[in-house]
């Protein structure tokens, strides 16, 4: 059963990952849906920023409804790039979905100390990356409200 949101609009994610590969498997199981997505991607998280601040070189970008959030990021890591967005009144009210390879308890427990609004563990196995993103993908775009 495919559900579709009732205002049949289109969504858009920053990604923020450094993995090609992870990337392409995150498309994928976007792509298996009706939902309008439009996705951005960074691979480190001074872009990250820089694309949430519209500063060179994304003047343009679109204020995301949700950033997915990877922990293990060149130059500025997940949880530096978490801390500021949380503290800037700005940017603070967009959910933050960690996607990450981490299951240590100390960055679950600093994420959501931090205000994170989700911690994801990516799954190693293809079909259950699907099923994680499926979910992922279900939850907070026909279950949840986003902000505007």
């Amino acid at each position: 059963m495919v559900i579709i949101p009732e205002n049949h609009k289109t969504y858009n994610i920053l990604l923020v990952e450094d993995n090609p590969t992870d990337v392409i498997l995150f498309q994928e199981a976007l792509n298996e849906n009706s939902i309008k997505i439009d996705l951005a991607v960074v691979e480190n998280g001074e872009d990250a920023l820089k694309y949430l601040k519209q500063e060179d070189p994304f003047p343009d970008a679109h204020r995301p409804d949700l950033v997915l959030l990877d922990l293990n990021l060149p130059i500025l890591n997940g949880i530096e790039v978490l801390r500021e967005i949380k503290t800037d009144d700005q940017l603070r009210i967009i959910p933050i979905v960690i996607l990450t390879s981490s299951k240590a308890d100390k960055d679950v427990q600093e994420c959501y100390a931090l205000h994170a609004n989700c911690y994801i563990v990516k799954p190693i196995d293809f079909f259950q990356f699907s099923d994680a993103i499926k979910s992922f993908r279900h939850f907070w775009f026909s279950v949840a409200k986003l902000p505007n």
